[in-house]
């Protein structure tokens, strides 16, 4: 994480919209989060400002939200935010920034789902809702939606960092799920939109239940099984059950097995920025830790 050395403040944000979106300037402005790759600041109730601060690749990421995301957002059961304006780079802020639709909500890794089936039957119809087929010249993914024996490397990686800080009871049986996933047959059917990073933190909750999804920067074309990774990341023991009856089409059997080697990798990259986080380390969220260890033990549970 490279922050930017521009300090970005409620100030900059209004001069910024008084600059080039001035009907929006005169809003109250408080800020709603950083992220990992961009601050959001609240413009009046119904809006708010993503700048980038934190990544090199966050301006890219943007312009892909501001270009596509319009388009998908009709479709989708739950809400999402949507692109309304543009801004440049310009004298006051190097980089291009986005204004948006604000989602009201807690993010779940601070707000966990407590009413299992019906967030198990609302992540199932966003995702049947999101999972079509993805036009030509639809966004590749960074690092998500691909053939998952990619990331071997680079899972083993993190199993042994975990292991050795005594953060994974059973190695050998993480492994196993990995193994199994990245050993399915690929996907073989046309690349379909993806979410590409539902974890507990880029979904909202409000009183138990799933009220909208978030942070579309890794939107992207290819494998859902990438997505289908978050019914053991985001839901409560004994749902993912009820999340496979309800998607459509039903997923065969070589999707689930690759959606749980997905699922592996980002419990298991979550533990490590939990942990960071608990040591105040640059990168670090002690909230993301929680819900990964929960979800590595629900999929270590259902694979024996």
């Amino acid at each position: 994480m490279t922050h930017t050395e521009i300090e970005i403040t409620a100030e900059l944000v209004r001069d910024l919209l008084r600059d080039q979106h001035p009907d929006l300037a005169d809003r109250p402005v408080r800020l709603g989060a950083r992220g990992w790759d961009n601050q959001l600041w609240r413009v009046g109730d119904d809006l708010a400002v993503r700048l980038p601060w934190a990544t090199q690749s966050a301006d890219a990421l943007l312009r892909k939200e501001y270009d596509w995301l319009p388009g998908l957002a009709p479709r989708l059961p739950l809400p999402v935010p949507v692109p309304q304006r543009f801004g440049e780079p310009s004298a006051l802020f190097p980089r291009p920034w986005i204004v948006t639709t604000w989602v009201p909500g807690e993010p779940a890794d601070r707000a966990p789902v407590t009413r299992a089936a019906e967030a198990a039957d609302a992540l199932a119809a966003f995702l049947t809702a999101l999972h079509r087929p993805a036009p030509d010249g639809a966004p590749i993914g960074r690092d998500r939606g691909g053939p998952l024996g990619e990331h071997s490397e680079g899972f083993l990686r993190q199993l042994a960092s975990a292991a050795e800080m005594g953060l994974v009871p059973d190695p050998d049986a993480v492994r196993a799920v990995w193994d199994d996933a990245a050993a399915a047959p690929g996907w073989a059917g046309p690349a379909l939109w993806l979410h590409g990073d539902l974890h507990p933190a880029n979904v909202l909750t409000a009183d138990g239940a799933l009220c909208g999804v978030i942070d579309f920067g890794d939107l992207c074309a290819g494998d859902p099984a990438c997505d289908l990774a978050a019914a053991w990341i985001l839901l409560p023991d004994d749902t993912v059950d009820l999340f496979h009856a309800a998607y459509r089409p039903t997923a065969d059997a070589a999707t689930l097995r690759r959606a749980r080697g997905w699922a592996v990798g980002r419990a298991l990259s979550g533990i490590l920025i939990g942990e960071a986080g608990v040591h105040g380390r640059p990168g670090g969220k002690p909230t993301w830790g929680p819900p990964a260890h929960a979800a590595l033990r629900r999929l270590i549970a259902t694979h024996r």
